[in-house]
């Protein structure tokens, strides 16, 4: 019972709490909600696909708004690429992360170091000493900081909330001088005490997770003037400041809390802790949300499913924080004994579509979108007054054989690794990625390299050579001719990859970095199926089948690159679903400010889809020459979007480049597709200044 009381005292303040959140007319509340690899498109003609089987959200869009099923994500297609250039506007190479969800990068020794992308938003590349790249994680134009998606927001007076979303809550526990638990709370401080005293504890215990569970994964950036970091004693003894030194503008005197053990209280308000343990938040069950070990706070990014993170939103927004973004991990996987709970060697592990267990999981993310929908509205937050924007990171190719029909209409996997000596014996309802351990398949001679694993792996060569280095020319050669046994498609060898892009084609692809130091030597295209990596397999022959994981992205393939954006909320049409649109992730920022009546001090790369937005809603900027505007954003999307018919017209040409054993051909194609580059830059460069001085400034 006090739970629910908790519940209906904070849903009272919610009016007054955000009555100093200054959105445009009828939008007083964003919910943006973000999906880890969930499918509109079926991964098999004969299951529903995971929109499908989740009715609650799927009609919740499309009668009551626009769903967009012509979306795309950007290269590479990871996670935290995917979300971050929906949260800023910004192709990778404007805010940092052209590959990911990790990458490498040439220290002053220029031999490749690992880094990776989920971090907090103002880390350095070095987050251990900044000697080795002191370039932010983020890095934008002028090798500065990214801005931050939540600036416009708390300027407007709105409290903004983060649950597992990247980048904008602590991503880790790190106590080194740039580390996120000393870039919040300060070296030496009772939170960094914490950490250091978990990550001294046994890998799998309660006392490992408990300063992960405490800190990472739940924040909220307070409003101008304070918000909810001021709105009692304990919570203005919590916040921290913000601190985003590169922003435009300026961003001094802002605080946050950072952490669960802080934002739980702060939007549970009268409920006591439990005993050794945090203030609890309910999922939307009404169980609390905790790690594996029962503690209550952040239960990892894993287990981020959809009840845990909908119960966190809800709770945000009634406790007055009316700008929530959050994640939603995906259901395609079994998340059992996920990190931080003890080592399993037999989950997680991937099912397969139509599996028992990953129906299953979208039944109970069904059920939670039911209870959060229903609870919102109990609320008064509805869509009426609230702008819901709800898409997922990117899409998947299944690496896996047919399912075998089951008694309860189920299809079962074999969830057991296959390697072969000469010939493939895997089963027909095999489950999982082809793993190729790639340097044992190159030649004597391969220089030393760094890969980032994946079915479409980025290369980083010892010392960093230049692209017409002739032994770095021969290994790209040597990778592009590579073939080798995918048992689902062929018992003989076939190519393991399909397009490959040097620094020239990367940067057509927007894959070029703004700190130079993190491009790659080159990136291979693959056949989905396969998981490329610079070490031995895990599943015994070379190459072999992991059950482990079988959803394969980071490619260039229609599934992995075709995704979906739910529109709802004042001023969002009533379309249904829209396949004819095509967008991209950069889009969804302009759109979702346009939406709520605030801009970016930066210029965004996408703009706003008025396809899906009422004419009253849009500036007259937007309204006037409507058919022109049509024409030319669609122009655009094609000429500088990475899945648009430029970008993957050159990168067919860089693909026969590259793998050329011409010299003189390679020289002039890689001139000609660097000409091409520049004067899609330039011409891009004009679109996006025009489309955001007709956005936000007024001018047509």
């Amino acid at each position: 019972m006090a739970g629910i009381t908790a519940v209906s005292a904070s849903a009272g303040k919610a009016g007054a709490a955000t009555a100093g959140c200054h959105l445009t007319g009828s939008v007083k509340h964003v919910i943006y909600l973000v999906f880890d690899n969930t499918h509109f498109m079926r991964d098999n003609a004969s299951v529903k696909s995971d929109l499908e089987q989740m009715p609650h959200l799927l009609n919740f869009l499309t009668s009551n708004g626009t769903l967009m099923t012509n979306d795309h994500t950007v290269l590479i297609s990871h996670t935290a690429g995917g979300i971050l250039s929906s949260l800023t506007g910004l192709y990778p190479d404007r805010q940092g992360q052209t590959v990911s969800n990790s990458y490498f990068y040439y220290p002053p020794s220029k031999i490749p170091q690992f880094s990776t992308s989920f971090k907090y938003w103002t880390d350095l590349v070095d987050d251990s000493t900044g000697a080795n790249d002191p370039l932010p994680n983020m890095v934008f134009d002028g090798q500065k900081n990214t801005p931050a998606p939540w600036v416009p927001f708390t300027r407007a007076g709105c409290d903004f909330g983060g649950v597992s979303t990247a980048n904008i809550e602590l991503e880790n526990i790190g106590t080194g001088p740039f580390g996120d638990m000393s870039e919040a709370f300060g070296t030496g401080s009772p939170e960094w005490t914490d950490a250091n005293v978990s990550m001294a504890a046994p890998s799998g215990t309660a006392a490992r997770a408990k300063a992960f569970t405490d800190y990472v994964g739940i924040a909220i950036h307070c409003a101008q003037g304070g918000g909810i970091c001021t709105s009692n004693a304990a919570n203005t003894t919590n916040s921290r400041l913000d601190k985003l030194p590169d922003e435009p503008g300026g961003y001094l005197g802002y605080h946050a809390l950072y952490g669960a053990k802080y934002v739980n209280q702060a939007i549970r308000p009268g409920v006591p802790a439990q005993p050794n343990n945090n203030v609890c938040v309910n999922d939307t069950s009404g169980a609390p949300v905790t790690d594996p070990f029962g503690r209550c706070g952040f239960p990892g990014f894993d287990w981020a499913l959809a009840k845990n993170t909908l119960g966190y939103v809800a709770q945000m927004q009634e406790a007055g924080v009316p700008v929530t973004y959050a994640y939603i991990s995906d259901a395609h996987d079994n998340h059992t004994s996920s990190f931080p709970a003890p080592f399993n060697p037999n989950f997680p592990r991937a099912s397969g579509p139509g599996e028992a267990d990953y129906q299953a999981q979208l039944k109970a993310y069904d059920d939670a979108f039911a209870t959060f929908f229903g609870r919102l509205a109990n609320d008064g937050i509805t869509k009426d007054n609230t702008l819901f924007v709800v898409t997922a990171d990117e899409g998947d190719h299944y690496a896996g054989g047919g399912g075998i029909s089951q008694p309860d209409g189920s299809l079962a996997y074999a969830h057991t690794n296959c390697s072969w000596t000469t010939t493939p014996a895997c089963p027909p309802n095999q489950v999982g990625e082809v793993n190729l351990n790639i340097t044992a398949k190159l030649p004597a001679g391969t220089p030393t390299f760094q890969l980032h694993r994946d079915s479409a792996p980025a290369f980083w060569v010892n010392g960093m050579p230049d692209r017409t280095d002739p032994t770095l020319r021969k290994m790209e050669r040597d990778v592009g001719a590579l073939n080798q046994i995918d048992p689902y498609v062929s018992a003989s060898p076939t190519p393991v990859f399909v397009s490959m892009a040097d620094s020239v084609g990367e940067k057509a692809l927007h894959m070029v970095n703004n700190d130079p130091a993190r491009t790659p030597s080159f990136t291979a295209f693959g056949n989905p199926d396969y998981f490329v990596r610079e070490n031995s397999t895990t599943c015994g022959s070379n190459p072999c089948i992991d059950y482990h994981f079988a959803w394969s992205h980071g490619d260039i393939q229609p599934e992995i690159a075709t995704n979906w954006l739910g529109l709802v909320g004042p001023g969002v049409k009533k379309l249904g679903i829209d396949s004819a649109t095509w967008t991209d992730h950069t889009n969804v920022r302009a759109t979702t400010l346009v939406l709520a009546g605030l801009k970016d001090d930066y210029v965004n790369d996408g703009r706003a889809l008025i396809e899906a937005i009422e004419t009253k809603a849009l500036p007259q900027s937007l309204i006037a020459h409507r058919a022109t505007l049509l024409r030319l954003v669609n122009a655009y999307a094609q000429v500088n979007a990475a899945f648009g018919q430029f970008g993957m017209d050159l990168l067919t040409a860089s693909t026969k480049a590259v793998k050329s054993t011409n010299e003189t051909r390679y020289e002039s194609m890689e001139t000609s597709i660097g000409d091409l580059t520049m004067q899609r830059d330039n011409l891009a460069e004009q679109i996006k200044v025009a489309l955001n001085a007709a956005a936000f400034n007024g001018k047509a």
